[in-house]
């Protein structure tokens, strides 16, 4: 049985103040830089097992696609040049514990985290000891097939943190396509959406259970506002729910979706300010920061949706309460994100679709906004003009962000010529597109603007048709088998920094990234 094997960052904390972390590996290929080799918290130096340079030029330019490196890598550790320090370490994880040493920067998805979770792998499941087992391309016994249950495993340990982000961009066209009469379609999308509810939210608790290291690396990162889709999406489908008269349904899924909100609301940016394992640079800002806002802004929509339905006055002062916050902090998070934008240089390799989230924020608060003037002027708190001003404001800014957010796409694919593959991310594309058409045909309907709910009628079948895009190239990719990378493939990306070196900051708006099962 593996003893306890942990990885960190080299820069972290010394060995008398980690207590019983056994032996320190170092497991990058390059010395870090602003550490003297004389006196360095270093057991050993095993820069056999980091990466291959190819692979780790291959990942410096395609940061993001965090997944397909950890396949190649994995791949790489069964080939002739790892395998002497692979077994070297896996006889030091069955004697004693290992602390796995990097200088990378975002431990939760690094080469490193990979690493960890292989030698567990390899030494749990063979008591005779990590020798016994045989390696890809070693001769003798087969390698064991790894079976549903095996690959069932290693998607629930690759589940993104915004992996329900699927929901969320469901459930809102879903929403969209009620508001404008199509029950058909409307209803059909409600059903994707809770079945993709029922199958993700059980596997964010298995992950946490089987892969607790790896989900606090990616709570503790820059990208720990995902997690919030966890809440968001729930808010989401009680607020498709109550207008179609399932009020207890979206009372369970209103209820969850607070209680995730203020545990995930608070919970995140205190993490994020009280951890010390952490490179504080405005570098780590991205898009997924808008989902912080988003959270507050989806509660108060599925509580003013349901407070239409329901009597009582508590139910509307939580939707105004939520409202409220979720406008000061898009303010806030805009002030960062644009100065992520304007202050440092933006790569077009890490500018993805969640900066698509800039103006689904703002157009969720128009909802919210349009949601709490249809209730009774006595349960609203702050008065009606106030409440429908600012929803015209954001609405207007939200638009005007439409443009400016088209052109950065065409930079980046047609100027700059990245590929657009299918990625979780495209979800992200999806849920600002089908929360601004909903917005701006509601605001006209509760504004009595005739051209702004005409226009908002094709935009919810723009949003349709995003939506069938997005699932059809997610069911393509599900489908599609990934062919063994020859070695040095990554070779034609150029130079880069790769998993294992002193990374270089990451990217505007590192999204997640992945397939949703």
């Amino acid at each position: 049985m593996a003893k306890q094997i942990t990885c960190r960052s080299i820069y972290e904390q010394t060995p008398s103040e980690d207590g019983e972390v056994g032996n320190r590996v170092l497991v990058d290929r390059l010395w870090p830089g602003g550490i003297r080799r004389r006196g360095a918290p270093v057991d050993e130096w095993m820069r056999g097992i980091a990466p291959s340079a190819e692979l780790q030029r291959w990942y410096g330019y395609n940061s993001l696609q965090f997944d397909e490196f950890r396949r190649r890598y994995l791949l790489e550790l069964g080939d002739q040049g790892h395998r002497q320090a692979a077994a070297r370490l896996r006889d030091m994880a069955e004697h004693s514990n290992l602390t796995l040493l990097t200088a990378t920067r975002d431990l939760g998805r690094s080469h490193a985290l990979v690493l960890a979770e292989w030698l567990r792998d390899r030494v749990d499941r063979d008591p005779r000891g990590p020798d016994s087992r045989s390696e890809p391309g070693r001769t003798g016994a087969a390698p064991r097939s790894p079976g549903h249950h095996a690959a069932l495993s290693t998607a629930v340990a690759n589940l993104n943190a915004g992996a329900l982000a699927f929901v969320m961009g469901t459930g809102i066209v879903s929403t969209a396509l009620y508001v404008i009469g199509a029950g058909t379609a409307s209803a059909l999308l409600l059903w994707v959406a809770l079945a993709g509810f029922v199958v993700l939210v059980p596997a964010y608790g298995w992950r946490l259970l089987r892969h607790r290291e790896r989900f606090v690396a990616d709570l503790l990162g820059p990208r720990g506002f995902a997690f919030l889709t966890l809440a968001i999406s729930a808010n989401v489908l009680a607020g498709r729910l109550a207008p179609d008269g399932h009020t207890a349904v979206a009372g369970a899924f209103l209820a969850f979706g607070t209680l995730g909100w203020l545990v995930l609301d608070y919970g995140i940016p205190f993490a994020l300010i009280t951890t010390l394992k952490r490179s504080p640079s405005l570098d780590h800002v991205n898009g997924t920061w808008f989902l912080w806002a988003v959270g507050s802004e989806s509660v108060a929509v599925a509580a003013a949706s349901l407070a239409q339905v329901t009597p009582g006055h508590v139910l509307p002062v939580l939707a105004v309460v939520c409202w409220a916050v979720g406008l000061v902090q898009y303010l806030l998070t805009a002030a960062i994100v644009l100065a992520r934008l304007l202050a440092r240089p933006v790569q077009p390799e890490g500018l993805m679709t969640s900066v698509w989230i800039f103006m689904g924020a703002a157009a969720i608060a128009v909802l919210a906004g349009v949601r709490l003037i249809s209730l009774p002027s006595g349960d609203t708190l702050l008065a009606r003009p106030v409440i429908l001003g600012s929803s015209v404001v954001l609405w207007s800014f939200s638009s005007w962000l439409i443009p400016l957010l088209l052109a950065l796409g065409v930079w980046r694919h047609a100027l700059r010529r990245i590929p657009l593959r299918y990625g979780l991310d495209w979800w992200n594309l999806v849920f600002p597109i089908g929360m601004y058409a909903v917005t701006t045909h509601e605001l006209g309907r509760a504004t009595g603007t005739s051209w702004m709910t005409t226009i908002g009628r094709w935009e919810v079948w723009v949003a349709a048709a995003v939506w069938a895009v997005a699932f059809a190239a997610m069911v393509a990719a599900a489908l599609r088998p990934r062919p063994t990378p020859a070695r040095g493939t990554g070779a034609k990306y150029g130079s880069g920094t790769g998993a294992g070196q002193a990374a270089r900051p990451e990217s505007t708006d590192s999204a997640p990234t992945g397939t949703p099962p």
